[in-house]
């Protein structure tokens, strides 16, 4: 049996988890997690973060309604990170994309490479 205490966190009981789509690969966004966030994702198959802002729990989509359904969570082979397969519902990103990751540095300059969603 799973026990999220097996992860390594890091000094804040934090571990990195990256949200990657699981049908396109498409990586989505990273966040962190701690050992209860992990279990409650794997308990509800709803995506459950650490929001280091706001000092607790976010479940992804809860007030949005841009969800992530847990398809499959992948520990790495030191245990300090987590890759976090999901169906996505609409944007994964606060800035309304579909990824975080919407800003390329080319040429030594940043680019935004993605719109908004509409």
């Amino acid at each position: 049996m799973f026990d999220p205490a097996s992860l390594k966190y890091d000094g804040n009981g934090l571990i990195p988890a990256i949200a990657q789509d699981a049908d396109s690969g498409e990586v989505l966004m990273m966040a962190w997690m701690n050992a209860e966030s992990v279990a409650q994702t794997l308990h509800t198959g709803r995506v459950t973060y650490w929001s280091r802002s706001r000092q607790s729990f976010w479940v992804k989509g809860k007030s949005s309604g841009h969800v992530q359904e847990l398809v499959d969570l992948r520990v790495d082979c030191d245990r300090d990170c987590l890759l976090v397969l999901v169906r996505q519902t609409g944007p994964a990103c606060h800035t309304n994309r579909r990824t975080c990751f919407y800003t390329a540095v080319r040429d030594g300059a940043e680019v935004e490479i993605m719109e908004p969603m509409a």
